[in-house]
């Protein structure tokens, strides 16, 4: 069963998923650079049928493309940690599983969103977000368990 969280207890853990995701697309983005070096070098030396291959280039581009790997992976798994859900890496979109009216939903929040606003269903995804309302905070709770 996936943790299910109260509003103040999602607010509570939006620093560190920021720090994490912010983490996640910067090694993103590093993992990308490599790999389309790599890509650059692969490409050049069947064009050129055989090259002189920049070996220093070529380790400095694969170690760089393992260490943004490993980066990625951890900030994602620290993320999933947590107990939420990462729904769009390139947008920092994620969604905390909660209860409304006794049906789970998310908890909606994008990196760069100052707290959580709004939440949906869980087979409406971002574009069925709807504000979190009077009604929402009356009749949504986190775990049952708690």
């Amino acid at each position: 069963m996936p943790k299910r969280f109260t509003l103040e207890e999602a607010q509570h853990l939006l620093p560190e998923v920021d720090r994490l995701l912010r983490q996640a697309i910067e090694a993103k983005a590093s993992y990308q650079e490599a790999e389309h070096t790599i890509q650059e070098m692969n490409e050049r030396i069947m064009l050129m049928g055989g090259i002189v291959v920049d070996r220093d280039r070529a380790i400095a581009a694969k170690t760089g493309r393992e260490q943004a790997a490993a980066v990625l992976r951890n900030a994602i798994e620290g993320v999933q940690e947590t107990g939420c859900l990462v729904k769009d890496l390139d947008t920092g979109l994620v969604d905390f599983p909660t209860l409304f009216r006794g049906v789970e939903v998310y908890l909606c929040w994008k990196l760069g969103e100052p707290g959580i606003d709004h939440w949906h269903g869980v087979d409406e995804g971002f574009r069925g977000r709807k504000p979190i309302d009077q009604d929402f905070l009356d009749h949504h709770e986190g775990d049952r368990s708690h």
